[in-house]
């Protein structure tokens, strides 16, 4: 077990490593368009070649490269072309903030889906089965900005309940979430639902399943005891992947509502150029990716002793 734990770790490192090296050539094998993007469109080619001199542009790629990615390693991605403070200084509240955000929605979204996954698993074929997942295709099926624009109308032009906007300005406000967090609930709901109904489905048609409850076992018993757990291995890895679609996948809901998170800055970086600040949200975007997927292949080893043991 500890050899595959070391394996998937070191593939981890791996992955970060080339990812790194795709990221640096894509964008930074290009010194004058780097100095471009940084001193602006209208600076003098003299202005640029200083620039280029001092903060070591003109050593070999190699060297360069070395020194970035030592840099990475401590989060120190530079100055951010558009904020003009260290990058660190603007992504890592980002990020804090979109945590908050996906806290939350995996706070309700996870129990909401996990029940009525199981309850549509357990009576496969029932109008409660048919109920669960006709609303969970149809709530997936309609994309974030389609909900928000929808939920906007009803709980802020129309009921006057809640704010249009979560931009936090007043400082933390929860009533500022709510409309993010169900846009992103009844959106991926469903997707989970659905898997783990197909899950809990496929275990109450096993045989042990069945000879647990031919021999009289009460039927709570063989649920919680015997299919839940075999039912929510496959679950577990599309929760942890729900992970990465929280964290940059949001850029719609958070633009949509104003809100300071990692997904907006994201968005907000590219349509700017911001060159420092995409390469720092785009790493730490791959080392969430990886990381969670890294966790959920661990795990998904001790909830199935199949695997542990082979």
């Amino acid at each position: 077990m500890l050899v595959f734990v070391a394996k998937r770790f070191g593939f981890m490192i791996v992955t970060m490593l080339v990812v790194s090296m795709l990221l640096f050539l894509l964008l930074e094998i290009n010194v004058d368009g780097v100095a471009t993007k940084v001193l602006g469109p209208y600076s003098s080619q003299e202005s640029r070649e200083i620039w280029l001199q001092e903060n070591g542009y003109r050593d070999p790629l190699v060297l360069r490269y070395g020194r970035w990615l030592g840099n990475a390693a401590v989060g120190d991605f530079g100055d951010s072309v558009r904020f003009k403070v260290p990058v660190g200084d603007v992504m890592w509240p980002r990020l804090w903030n979109t945590a908050i955000l996906g806290f939350w929605t995996f706070a309700l979204m996870i129990p909401l889906s996990l029940t009525l996954g199981v309850l549509a698993g357990m009576r496969e074929g029932s109008k409660l089965d048919r109920t669960i997942s006709v609303t969970g295709i149809a709530t997936t099926s309609v994309p974030e900005f389609a909900s928000a624009v929808f939920l906007s109308a009803i709980f802020v032009f129309w009921l006057k309940w809640l704010p249009g906007t979560s931009s936090m300005s007043g400082g933390f406000r929860f009533k500022e979430l709510v409309l993010p967090i169900m846009v992103l609930v009844i959106y991926d709901f469903g997707y989970v639902a659905r898997m783990t109904r197909a899950s809990m489905s496929e275990v109450m048609t096993t045989h042990y399943i069945r000879t647990a409850v031919l021999k009289g076992l009460p039927y709570r018993q063989v649920i919680i005891k015997h299919a839940l757990r075999n039912a929510l291995i496959a679950p577990f890895t599309v929760i942890m992947l729900q992970v990465n679609w929280l964290l940059s996948g949001v850029i719609v809901v958070e633009f949509f509502f104003a809100y300071k998170g990692f997904g907006a800055l994201l968005l907000e970086a590219s349509l700017n150029q911001d060159i420092f600040m995409i390469e720092a949200c785009a790493m730490v975007a791959v080392f969430v990716a990886v990381g969670t997927q890294t966790i959920a292949d661990i795990g998904y080893t001790y909830l199935n002793p199949r695997i542990r043991f082979s």
